[in-house]
């Protein structure tokens, strides 16, 4: 048994309100995000396939892959996609202090311009403790979560199980969760050209989380 949900069940967007889950519209508007880049070769990969549909993105960016990889990060952005805070070295929420958790958040901010503008936070794994969720949306920060995990983090489930995960629980509204990562890419590679193939073609539109 899995220990995720691969969709956000309604009593948990009800137990955490505060949190950003889905964002719905009558639009037929999605919000994919990528989390844990820029990451060489594969962040210019996602970039390039979401610009064969004209789609636009958030991506939820570690600091030190920032750091490390700055030419893409601003690709990112002048590209056109919204970018989000996954704090500076990927902290898990529940298992890290409160101090250290917003110090560390912050200094990923830091790190760029870009940010002042991006008031996202998106925490590691989903995990963050309310004390540090607190603390950030008095610095201003939306905490963003999502509505449908592709799961493509997995290595134990198949592509197609990936896939799967995206197209069966896909709706107005929803915010999906990809990660432009090593670890991923072997889901991800196959499974978004196909989900982003199967949603333009079912009259989706792509749009940016602010």
């Amino acid at each position: 048994m899995k220990a995720y949900w691969v969709k956000t069940h309604r009593i948990i967007k009800k137990l955490f309100p505060d949190y950003v889950w889905n964002i719905p519209n009558n639009d037929n508007k999605i919000y994919l995000t990528f989390d844990d880049g820029p990451t060489p070769e594969i962040t210019q990969w996602v970039l390039h396939q979401l610009e064969q549909y004209n789609a636009k993105a958030t991506f939820f960016c570690i600091g030190k892959n920032i750091t490390a990889n700055p030419e893409i990060f601003n690709h990112i952005v002048e590209k056109g996609h919204s970018i989000g805070n996954h704090t500076q070295n990927h902290l898990n929420g529940w298992k890290t202090s409160t101090s250290e958790y917003i110090e560390n958040s912050l200094q990923c901010s830091e790190i760029s311009k870009q940010f002042e503008n991006n008031k996202l936070f998106r925490p590691p794994y989903g995990k963050i403790k309310a004390a540090q969720a607190k603390k950030l949306r008095q610095q201003g920060y939306k905490i963003i979560m999502w509505d449908v995990l592709s799961a493509d983090f997995d290595q134990s489930i198949t592509k197609e199980e990936c896939l799967n995960n995206v197209l069966f629980n896909t709706q107005s509204g929803s915010i999906i969760v990809f990660h432009d990562s090593q670890k991923a890419f072997k889901n991800l590679q196959y499974t978004l050209p196909k989900v982003l193939q199967h949603l333009a073609e079912n009259h989706f539109s792509f749009g940016v989380i602010k």
